[in-house]
């Protein structure tokens, strides 16, 4: 008599457990179809910086704006790549979020207290080309005595 009860139990929460499964998936698709719905726009700048925390950072800040679906920012070409919902937020909201984590992007100056709160490694110099096209640059020691 046990083992029918036992079976029964076992057979009831296999029941129940795959109709939780099948419910997931419709809300994984209906999500699905929503993100396709969306104005999503692509949008790259400079922003200086110098190593992966410097990465970390800015990326951080870009994804904390709401609507900013992915941000990708590029450690050698000094270039950020953004896509966000242009319905929840726009560009200038971006620059602002990673000028306020200390780091200046094109239209905006870093937030000089944050940007002294950075480690080290990434008190990048204020005067850094925003290389953007990818090309190495050879250092210029024109205006200075070595």
């Amino acid at each position: 008599m046990k083992r029918v009860i036992l079976s029964i139990a076992v057979i009831a929460a296999l029941g129940l457990t795959s109709c939780k499964n099948e419910t997931k998936k419709e809300t994984e698709t209906t999500t699905t179809e929503m993100s396709k719905d969306m104005a999503m726009t692509d949008l790259s700048f400079g922003v200086r910086g110098n190593c992966g925390m410097c990465k970390n950072t800015i990326e951080k800040a870009a994804n904390g704006v709401e609507g900013v679906a992915s941000a990708n920012w590029d450690v050698d070409k000094k270039k950020i790549d953004v896509s966000f919902d242009d319905t929840k937020t726009d560009a200038m909201a971006i620059h602002k979020a990673i000028a306020a984590s200390g780091y200046d992007t094109e239209k905006v100056a870093g937030d000089e207290e944050a940007y002294d709160g950075l480690p080290g490694c990434c008190k990048y110099d204020h005067e850094m080309m925003m290389n953007q096209s990818g090309e190495e640059k050879s250092d210029d020691h024109s205006n200075h005595d070595h």
